[in-house]
């Protein structure tokens, strides 16, 4: 069943809270009092739901009683997670022994999705960053490592995400793939190709256009890659940038936007996912400042959008 405007899961993103607490304890292991602030805060904010970003906290490696825990905390703000998204650990990283592990560490992942109630695990084939990366002003004006484009390669990303789609589907989680420049799900066409080389019912794509629209060069017109990408859509990651081009000198510019500022139009974005039949979760996410805030209004901005492309009932 469609979720209606109100009920629609749009969980807050933790891109803008540490990993790290302020006496410089890693904050996964710190125990439930380490997170309670800043899931009070996503409350405060005015949301219903989490999505739980593994910079902030690793749900994989919590044991058993770590997840009760978490659970506990945020079911004690009236939270929920619609989500759980693995950063930064592509399971065909060149090294094979860190490949490895990161599946090791996805599958553990998977687990905890299913302890924490959460439906959805997103992944993707990103690396972490360069030292470049690590010194701009923001990461993707940098170069960053990109996938070997072979087939060997190919099958062994199709291989290693249907062997996790198969792990969750026994556990009754699904499993989304993130759109993401510099891997095999950097276009559209490529991200189709994947989920279709996957071919499990429980593992659709993550149409983030944000991480695209940001580049500094020529990009693929963001509603192509929806019109290609909706139909194997079963999570959204929405984010907005301004961007800019002067044919003049070549010269691109970019910065995070809040969804309804942006480059992207959402309002027309927004409408063909729901024409399409997307029925997913949600997540909201926004590099820089006040994170939390731009994404409790860009939440509101979705419902209001829902609110008039949704049938009426």
């Amino acid at each position: 069943m469609t979720p209606t405007p109100e009920t629609w899961p749009i969980g807050a993103a933790l891109l803008n809270f540490t990993g790290v607490t302020a006496d410089g304890r890693d904050r996964t292991t710190a125990g439930a009092e380490a997170w309670k602030q800043t899931l009070r805060e996503v409350r405060s904010a005015g949301f219903d739901h989490v999505d739980l970003t593994d910079s902030w906290v690793r749900p994989a490696d919590l044991d058993s009683d770590g997840r009760k825990d978490l659970l506990a905390v945020a079911r004690s703000y009236d939270l929920a997670f619609s989500d759980i998204a693995v950063t930064r650990k592509s399971v065909i990283t060149p090294d094979e022994d860190q490949a490895q592990r990161n599946i090791a560490y996805t599958k553990r992942t998977i687990d905890a999705a299913a302890d924490l109630e959460a439906p959805m695990v997103c992944l993707g084939l990103h690396d972490p960053f360069t030292d470049a990366q690590k010194e701009a002003t923001w990461f993707w004006l940098a170069e960053g490592a990109e996938d070997a484009d072979t087939q060997e390669n190919r099958d062994k990303a199709a291989t290693r995400f249907r062997d996790l789609g198969e792990y969750a589907a026994a556990r009754g989680v699904s499993i989304s793939l993130e759109m993401y420049e510099g891997t095999f799900l950097g276009t559209a066409d490529s991200s189709v190709q994947l989920v279709t080389a996957v071919d499990l019912p429980n593992v659709g794509l993550c149409p983030d256009i944000g991480n695209i629209v940001r580049l500094h060069r020529e990009v693929e017109d963001w509603r192509e890659m929806l019109t290609k990408m909706l139909p194997h859509t079963n999570y959204w990651q929405l984010k907005n940038y301004f961007r800019d081009y002067d044919p003049a000198t070549g010269s691109y510019a970019s910065a995070p936007a809040p969804l309804a500022l942006g480059f992207i139009n959402y309002r027309e974005a927004i409408g063909m996912a729901v024409e399409s039949g997307f029925d997913g979760p949600m997540c909201v996410e926004h590099y820089g400042g006040d994170g939390l805030s731009v994404t409790a209004m860009n939440r509101d901005y979705i419902r209001e959008i829902l609110k008039a492309k949704l049938p009426e009932a």
